[in-house]
């Protein structure tokens, strides 16, 4: 199996360029599990349409958890499979469109440096309570085609949260199919700071949505519409909330090395 490794802020994937259509959950474990395969926050798979058309370009990423679970979207994910299609010579330079499970995303990729992707529409989802240390906190719900709790609570410090268990959250039948809980302390006028507990995954070093949706909540709680730099442990991305309602991600993509994999997933 050929693979491909990359990553955006140290959130990283294994890409697949020839991967099946029917890749299961347990190919999908195995490649991300960090000591028994190539290790991976998840994994993308390069499909390309049979019959691209104005509504489904010619690229689909589809994205799976490290769990094998599908997932929506992925902010890092997207700017490496970009990044993977013009570094390889199938796409040229400048903007692209990739189709997703939240809708096709136009994604400008310049030749060498960082890659914005018009993410859509933040959306806000019910607000929450989410358990972390022991001690409930409200949160607020935002969408970014994937669900998202984000905590700015002034003292809650991200750097001493336990992120090794998945955070509780109450109402329980909030979030049936899991949620992205990301804890954030503001660091200037528009600047923060973030960690993030992703869903299937578990704690990672950074993630596209979940600073989008931080931004967002952020911004939406000081009613404007600005940019954002966002910190997270894996580097830096920007965030802009435009007045039409879209959020644009900003950050780098990196392809790290190719290899084979033999093709027995079940060792």
């Amino acid at each position: 199996m050929r693979f491909l490794k990359g990553h955006g802020t140290e959130n990283d994937f294994v890409l697949l360029p020839d991967a099946a259509p029917d890749l299961d959950a347990q190919t999908v474990r195995t490649l991300c599990d960090r000591r028994r395969g190539v290790g991976a926050d998840g994994v993308l798979a390069i499909v390309r349409v049979a019959a691209p058309t104005e509504d489904h370009p010619r690229w689909f990423m589809d994205y799976r958890n490290a769990d094998g679970g599908l997932a929506e979207m992925c902010g890092n994910g997207i700017r490496v499979f970009a990044r993977y299609l013009v570094d390889s010579g199938l796409e040229e330079p400048g903007d692209l469109l990739i189709d997703t499970r939240a809708g096709v995303k136009q994604v400008t990729v310049p030749s060498i440096g960082d890659i914005t992707v018009a993410m859509g529409p933040a959306t806000k989802l019910a607000d929450a309570k989410v358990q972390l240390d022991g001690r409930w906190w409200p949160a607020a719900g935002w969408s970014m085609g994937n669900p998202h709790l984000v905590v700015a609570e002034n003292d809650l410090d991200p750097d001493r949260v336990d992120l090794t268990i998945t955070p509780a959250v109450d109402p329980p039948t909030a979030f049936p199919d899991g949620v992205n809980v990301e804890i954030v302390a503001r660091t200037g006028p528009a600047s923060i700071r973030m960690r993030v507990h992703e869903r299937g995954v578990g704690e990672t070093r950074s993630c596209g949505t979940g600073a989008c949706a931080a931004a967002v909540a952020v911004m939406a709680a000081q009613n404007e519409r600005t940019s954002y730099d966002v910190a997270v442990p894996g580097g830096r991305l920007a965030v802009t909330w435009r007045d039409d309602g879209e959020v644009l991600l900003t950050g780098p993509a990196v392809i790290t090395f190719s290899g084979e994999y033999p093709g027995d997933t079940t060792r």
